[in-house]
């Protein structure tokens, strides 16, 4: 059997034959083989355990071993002799090292098959001399950890007496020796949890034979008192103080104080080192023990030495404030310090250091539930509901706030959200339906904050590391593109299958107006645009006039968003300087702007890229989100390296390039391009200057009118004043020759209208770099039909929204709300709590103000993504083209059947899993922890960026990455 055995782990046969076989080889043992067979499988066994080349092949050796060991309980004893341990304690096996912690796991396996065995007990007599030897070596946490495990399953091997006084001696020196280099949090989790067990150890032995507790105190403060070491004792020795009686705390403090044989310097030392242990995560009972000491020396007058220890350790306490897994003890040992240095203002007037914005972001950012959510306090509360906004978090999965805003954003854009939700798409598996099912646990789960693991599996790009930190304005444009591909495709599919039928009798991605509650006088079904064309569509019209001959070509494209590169101040571009975008240096702009590329733009720029820089302009007014339009459609002179080959002229030509809106879309998102690129040191910087972010704004959109041939306002047969126009209004002569191809009563000329829009959600990025910081957004509290109507009235009040006007360049601007009179109430979206801040899990109350002034008072915290929302205006609505298309609806629609039951059963789980968390807390003892409501957020800053704890969607943050060692 053991050549079977042997042929088998070495070959390639497949793991279900191998088990197979294994089984047979374990069903063997129990019949009668001869005692060179079973030393032959007992040998054969241990390699594989000991030596296996993978997991399969070690526990494939344990099974066997076991068997063989279990039914050839004789055979097996004379294999596992004593003299078979000691070689293995002493030299190892094979390659195999004697201090690897295999050697450990394989004699506690092989104590158990012979604990019954009377032979037992000299193995016992062998481990107990050895484990001395072993700890005297001084060996790693993750071996003393397994030799701790052997030793407290078979306290029999625990040397006793004399000797089990000096083992444990030795073992706290062994303590002092540790030290982690780890900075994953898993890896830091495995290392508290190996000095847990060895302290456990300790505290079982010093249960059974209370003489060895006192000489292993001597012994751990002979360590921190020396000042001699060669080596900084670790603050893993914090791990044994809870197992310190507190009721010796008189005696031992009384007897180290008033020893005269402890100098003032060992005894500054010690109380130093003790200091230290306040950044162990699991020290109970440090502070109480620092604190008695400090007053032990106050009650002999040692006053030297408080002072020299509060002057050196107060700056080391106050940072471990920051802490909050060791908050309590530092605070307490703190305010003990402060209280009782009255003698001098020095420990007030010390110059600590002043908090970062990223630690002021983190501790401000915390609720009471987020501080106290650490896996070492047991016993913490979850949250049991959602704030008091009424609306759902998202739990970040991992630097997954990118995603959290992006979706929080969509989810606020309220005409895109309902049309989603009343998609029917029962059965499907696509892209949109689990957007659907996201928006309606969003909307209507109890739970706090809302796990999206199924949507980010579905929509994160492939070529997205999970885990990493991304961008979120790519993630919106492939989310964007994903959406409407795929319905794209539906509809390909339905035509195909359907193309006989007619298409008020086929089958329809979307509900049809009624179901949806859309006031529409046109059927949506005859609007073949996917609902992501209809909702975030555009279009902008690009035209390059050649300047020697005057011919212009203008091509049309369709955008979901418009990048914003930044431009000079408004001072430098306003509608009066139509080309400030080619006066060259003269436009301070901070370098090049690729919206997140790696390589710097090969195609013709607006503004000179010698340098990056990320402090704004000085004595410039700040730039606007007009401004950056503006800019964006400023025209364009090529020349030079640029210059554009003219078909008419046949060859290179100085031109104009010009870009147009001519069609607006729904909801308008800006991207500004903050990530620019510095060829000199090759790397990508974030330029932090400030943008004003208007609440309203108006966007130039071209059309086309028909006016009556008498009219004047436009010259279109003058080449001067077309160049004139080319710089102002910006027509194209492709217009004007199909305008006069008409009737000859009427001419087509170009007019633009100003269309209003409002603001309805911005993203905001923290940070430095694309590739790191977090991401969170602000969203506006859509009022219902009432709020829209007031702010579509402060529109109205401006004279000139949607007047064309030829004697003006047409721009983009901002639009001013009428300030309040008497007792009216504010316009929506401009009340205190209009205004929501989504930050991962957390939901909380904001004012437009905190979104205007966020990057005033934290500077790393700037606008990256806005979404403005299309207006109508009362009697103003001249294309008529948002209500004639149905896309807006007045409420939310019912959710359908398969939506609802989910939500259903995932609301009941969370009760279930809140009354069983109440149940656990009553039995369990818990730390007490502070609660804070939810309330206004104003002037808390968004914090980092990390995993948050909860399972199905509890809030929080998990602390063992803040800890210390």
């Amino acid at each position: 059997m053991d050549k079977i055995l042997e042929g088998l782990v070495s070959s390639n046969h497949p793991v279900p034959l191998k088990k197979a076989i294994v089984k047979k080889v374990i069903e063997a043992a129990e019949k009668d083989v001869t005692k060179e067979q079973c030393q032959a499988m007992f040998t054969l066994t241990t390699h594989l355990v000991l030596l296996g080349e993978d997991a399969f092949q070690k526990q494939v050796g344990f099974q066997v071993l076991e068997a063989y060991g279990r039914y050839h309980r004789p055979e097996f004893e004379c294999y596992f002799s004593k003299d078979f341990v000691l070689g293995l304690l002493q030299q190892g096996y094979g390659e195999l090292h004697h201090k690897d912690p295999a050697i450990i796991d394989f004699i506690h396996s092989c104590l158990r098959l012979l604990i019954s065995c009377p032979s037992v007990l000299e193995i016992f007599s062998v481990i107990q001399v050895e484990v001395l030897r072993m700890v005297c070596e001084r060996p790693d946490p993750a071996l003393c950890a397994r030799l701790s495990t052997l030793l407290s399953d078979f306290v029999q091997c625990i040397p006793k007496d004399k000797t089990g006084v000096l083992f444990c001696q030795q073992l706290v020196r062994t303590i002092s020796y540790f030290q982690c280099f780890a900075s994953e949090e898993q890896e830091l989790r495995e290392y508290v949890n190996q000095v847990t067990r060895v302290s456990t150890l300790l505290q079982n032995i010093w249960k059974a034979d209370p003489t060895t507790l006192l000489p292993s105190l001597q012994e751990m403060f002979s360590i921190i008192s020396s000042i001699e070491l060669s080596y900084e004792p670790s603050i893993a020795l914090a791990s044994l103080v809870q197992y310190i009686p507190v009721q010796m705390i008189t005696v031992l403090i009384k007897s180290l104080t008033t020893d005269q044989s402890v100098k003032d310097a060992t005894m500054t030392k010690a109380l130093c080192r003790m200091i230290d242990w306040l950044s162990w995560p699991l020290a109970h009972h440090v502070d109480i023990w620092v604190i008695a000491l400090l007053k032990g020396l106050a009650a002999v007058q040692k006053f030297t030495i408080l002072i020299d220890v509060t002057l050196l350790k107060i700056e080391l306490v106050f940072n471990r404030l920051w802490f909050p897994i060791v908050r309590q003890g530092a605070l307490a040992v703190l305010s003990h310090m402060l209280l009782s240095f009255q003698h001098s203002p020095e420990a007030f007037h010390l110059d600590l250091p002043k908090p970062g914005e990223e630690k002021i972001k983190l501790v401000l950012n915390q609720s009471a539930w987020t501080s106290q959510s650490n896996s070492f306090a047991p016993g913490f509360l979850r949250p049991s509901g959602k704030s008091e906004t009424g609306k759902t978090g998202l739990v970040n999965l991992g630097n997954t706030c990118f995603m959290n805003s992006i979706i929080q954003t969509l989810f606020m854009a309220t005409d895109f959200r309902r049309h989603v939700l009343s998609l029917h798409l029962n059965g499907s598996n696509t892209l949109m339906k689990k957007l659907q099912l996201l928006f309606a646990f969003l909307a209507h789960t109890q739970r706090a904050a809302y796990a999206p693991k199924n949507f980010l599996e579905a929509s994160r790009p492939p070529w997205f590391n999970a885990g990493s930190q991304q961008d979120c304005s790519e993630y919106l444009r492939f989310l964007l593109d994903r959406l409407h591909e795929e319905e794209k495709t539906i509809q390909a599919l339905q035509s195909s299958e359907h193309k006989k039928a007619s298409n008020d009798n086929g089958p329809q991605l979307l509900a049809s107006p009624e179901e949806n509650g859309v006031s529409s006088s046109t059927p949506p079904q005859c609007d073949r645009r996917t609902l992501t064309e209809r909702m975030f569509g555009g279009k902008l019209k690009t035209g390059i006039r050649c300047m020697n001959c005057n011919s212009i070509s203008e091509k049309g494209e369709p955008f979901t968003d418009l990048s914003l590169a930044f431009c000079p101040p408004a001072s430098s571009v306003d509608s009066g300087q139509a080309e400030g975008p080619t006066a060259g240096p003269e436009l301070h702009c901070q370098g090049s702007v690729n919206g997140g590329s790696e390589n710097p733009e090969s195609g013709p720029v607006k503004s000179p890229a010698s340098s990056v820089s990320i402090v704004p302009v000085t004595n410039e007014p700040p730039l606007s989100v007009p401004d950056l339009v503006n800019y964006f459609l400023a025209p364009e002179i090529l020349d030079a390296e640029n210059a554009y080959f003219c078909e008419k002229c046949s060859s290179l030509q100085q031109a104009e390039r010009t870009l147009k809106i001519v069609s607006a879309p729904e909801y308008l998102i800006l991207t500004l391009l903050r990530f620019s690129y510095d060829a000199k040191c090759h790397v990508r910087r974030k330029i932090l200057d400030n943008v004003t972010i208007p609440a309203l704004m108006r966007l130039p959109v071209h059309s086309r009118v028909s006016v009556p041939t008498t009219s004047t306002s436009l010259q279109e047969d003058s080449p001067e004043c077309s160049e004139n126009l080319a710089k102002k209004l910006k027509p194209s002569q492709n217009d004007e020759d199909e305008g006069t191809d008409g009737a000859a009563q009427d001419r087509v000329v170009a007019s633009v209208q100003s269309v209003p829009y409002v603001l309805c959600s911005v993203v905001m990025h923290s940070g430095l770099s694309s590739e790191s910081g977090h991401y969170y957004s602000y969203g506006r509290n859509v009022c219902e039909v009432e709020g829209t109507q007031q702010l579509a009235n402060c529109l109205s009040l401006q004279d000139d929204v949607g007047s064309p006007r030829a004697d003006h360049i047409p721009s983009c601007s901002s639009l001013t709300v009428p300030p309040e009179q008497g007792d009216a109430p504010p316009p929506c979206g401009l009340a205190e709590k209009d205004w929501l801040l989504f930050n991962d899990s957390r939901v909380t109350f904001a004012s437009f103000q905190s979104v205007q002034n966020i990057t005033n008072r934290f500077p790393k915290d700037t606008a990256y993504v806005l979404m403005y929302r299309k207006q109508e205006i009362p009697g103003k609505n001249p294309n008529g083209t948002a209500m004639a298309n149905g896309m807006r609806m007045n409420a939310e629609p019912p959710l359908h059947k398969e939506l609802l039951d989910a939500i259903i059963k995932d609301n009941k789980l969370f009760l279930q899993e809140q009354e069983l968390n109440a149940r656990t807390q009553v039995l369990q003892a818990s730390s007490s922890c502070s609660s804070r409501p939810n309330g206004s957020d104003d002037n808390n800053p968004p914090g980092s960026c990390g995993p948050s704890g909860g399972g199905g969607g509890g809030g929080g943050f998990n602390t063992i990455s803040r800890l210390v060692f």
